[in-house]
């Protein structure tokens, strides 16, 4: 198996289940192949007046529980094998947290700083029309991702529905809240991200506060993961983006540079700039150093949480992993080589099917309300998100506590793999 082919990885840890899953062996290798992968290709004028092709991608995986469901990521590093075991993964944590959907995933390979928001415009709307005999919101309905946003759904829905003839606003979700998203989405996979942390905790008889956490990146997921953990008393170590990593043993002030990045700016720039504020003696409050992404992965902390990449946790760095506690924000940071090792030291990794799990969850409220063209109020959506993957990661639990399986992420593969098979068992083959 390669460790850098995200398909292999998941494929892998399927396998790695199979044997405790009650599971039809014929069902189960249905279950290793995806429905179908679109292909597009999207020339795109851009606002310099230059052509550019781009291509783009969309996975629909395994759609026996309902509707296709799952994120659309802008990235250079996009391609059909890392959508299709996206997908993959999203089928799982639909099917981990009992939502009526399959999985799906798309994605195009480009390099968003380095387009203008016109571009990115004309090409969300090229690529929405390249996908739209796929995607509908009985069929299959997209989300952002890495590098989209509110803004990439609502030219998403807009375009789906000049073609459509009218407005349709549960073709996507993830929306802006003027035109149907729902309170509490933008930061739903953070707020999963903290609540099974704190669940974890828990579970092993430990007190959060204080704990030491790292995070890598300081995106959407890992900066709310971050505002949230830091609310509840833990100490933040670490994050990091592209260009580095801030650290500071006695916590860094998560709102401080929270600001920083929304402003727009780089974790280099609040470390090494006059960006942050000073305490009485005149020095910044804040005393981060800059480390690099892979001296992040081997703090010596309570808990590390991967929230950027998959693939970063690796056979070559695993052992470099000092953290006693890993909660995966990102899809697929653990490859199944590192899993293995991380397992016979005994450090419980929370495996991405749960942990961020907050995103589909919310998503699916978002879609549940617009089919009922009715919202509810911000502490409605938390409370529910709340209770259903809490419910998730005690069902996790309990299974991985029943004493068969090796770790928790066997465990949760063992509960999604056997709901959307019993869901296939019924529906039968056609024709």
């Amino acid at each position: 198996m390669m460790a850098d082919d995200p398909f292999e990885n998941m494929l892998a840890q399927m396998d790695r289940a199979e044997e405790y899953a009650d599971v039809d062996h014929d069902v189960f290798e249905r279950l290793k192949h995806p429905e179908r992968t679109l292909k597009v290709t999207l020339p795109v004028e851009l606002e310099s007046g230059e052509v550019e092709v781009f291509e783009g991608f969309r996975c629909q995986f395994d759609g026996a529980r309902g509707p296709f469901k799952g994120g659309v990521r802008y990235h250079p590093t996009v391609s059909q094998r890392e959508v299709e075991a996206l997908a993959g993964w999203m089928t799982w944590k639909a099917a981990l947290v009992d939502l009526p959907y399959g999985g799906a995933k798309g994605g195009v390979i480009c390099e968003p700083k380095d387009l203008t928001d016109r571009d990115l415009e004309r090409l969300t709307r090229r690529y929405t029309e390249g996908i739209r005999r796929m995607i509908g919101p009985d069929i299959d309905v997209p989300a952002p991702d890495m590098n989209t946003n509110p803004q990439t759904m609502a030219w998403m829905m807009d375009t789906y529905s000049m073609y459509e003839g009218y407005t349709v606003p549960k073709v996507v979700t993830g929306k802006p809240l003027e035109i149907g998203g729902t309170p509490g989405r933008v930061e739903a996979t953070g707020r999963g991200v903290s609540l099974i942390t704190q669940k974890l905790f828990e579970y092993l008889e430990r007190d959060l506060t204080d704990a030491s956490i790292a995070i890598q990146g300081f995106g959407n997921v890992g900066s709310n993961a971050a505002r949230l953990l830091d609310e509840a008393g833990a100490r933040i170590v670490a994050t990091s983006d592209v260009t580095g990593a801030a650290y500071d043993s006695d916590g860094l002030d998560v709102a401080a540079l929270g600001a920083h990045v929304e402003a727009g700016g780089m974790i280099e720039e609040y470390v090494e700039g006059d960006v942050r504020a000073a305490g009485p003696d005149g020095a910044p409050e804040d005393a981060a150093e800059l480390v690099s992404n892979a001296e992040l992965l081997s703090l010596d902390v309570d808990v590390l949480i991967p929230a950027a990449v998959e693939g970063v946790i690796t056979a070559d760095n695993v052992d470099d992993v000092r953290a006693s506690a890993i909660v995966e924000a990102a899809n697929g940071p653990t490859t199944v080589a590192a899993d293995e090792i991380l397992t016979g030291r005994d450090v419980p990794v929370v495996p991405d099917i749960l942990a961020n799990a907050g995103g589909i969850i919310v998503s699916y409220l978002e879609w549940v309300q617009n089919s009922q063209e009715f919202s509810w109020p911000l502490e409605t959506v938390n409370v529910e998100l709340e209770r259903r993957i809490g419910s998730a990661f005690d069902e996790t639990i309990e299974r991985y506590d029943e004493g068969e399986v090796p770790d928790l992420r066997t465990a949760a593969y063992t509960l999604a793999l056997e709901r959307t098979a019993s869901a296939h068992e019924y529906r039968g083959l056609f024709p």
